[in-house]
């Protein structure tokens, strides 16, 4: 994975942790980096590694890390450092995830090295959609689930999410039913 991605498990654990806890996290994972280069790729394996160390230290299940982490890659790293192309996205969740194939194709350009999941939606209704993670890499469904939580705090609107079909359940990939309603202020 790019070290855009292991900079934003640090900057997640120090934000809301606190420095001696990325210390404690990186020592546990064995990672000697001061700091991740964005665009340098780094083995996956140092990535499990930190969320791993992460999981052990604040004493959560890594699913728990991972769905925290999704959240805050998409309010915090997303926006900040990629906003000009979340904005052309979608004006909505629905076309933001409909276009997610083409999204990273764009982001492909910026990171050749990257190899992104791929995402399917099939319409279920206008604020309804059945949606397919492939990737092959393993244990990131609960990211994913992060991911769409975050991306409804960022359209404003409160998703109800159904993981209906499990890659780690033997399934062929993660499927799950995303629908999403007006958040209530």
């Amino acid at each position: 994975m790019y070290g855009m991605v292991n900079s934003a498990i640090m900057d997640l654990i120090v934000a809301t942790h606190g420095e001696e806890t990325w210390q404690r996290v990186k020592f546990k994972a064995g990672v000697e980096e001061e700091i991740f280069i964005s665009n340098d790729a780094y083995p996956d394996e140092l990535t499990y590694r930190l969320v791993g160390a992460a999981s052990e230290v604040l004493a959560q299940p890594a699913d728990v890390i991972l769905i925290q982490f999704g959240r805050w890659w998409v309010l915090d790293t997303a926006l900040k450092n990629y906003g000009h192309l979340m904005k052309f996205g979608g004006r909505t969740l629905g076309e933001f995830l409909k276009n997610l194939p083409n999204f990273h194709t764009r982001v492909v350009m910026m990171f050749p090295k990257l190899q992104p999941p791929m995402f399917e939606c099939i319409d279920l209704g206008p604020m309804e959609l059945r949606l397919h993670y492939r990737s092959h890499r393993r244990g990131l469904s609960a990211f994913v689930i992060g991911l769409l939580e975050g991306l409804g705090k960022m359209f404003e609107v409160r998703v109800t999410l159904t993981h209906e079909e499990r890659l780690d359940d033997g399934a062929d990939h993660d499927v799950f039913h995303v629908s999403w309603s007006e958040a209530k202020t």
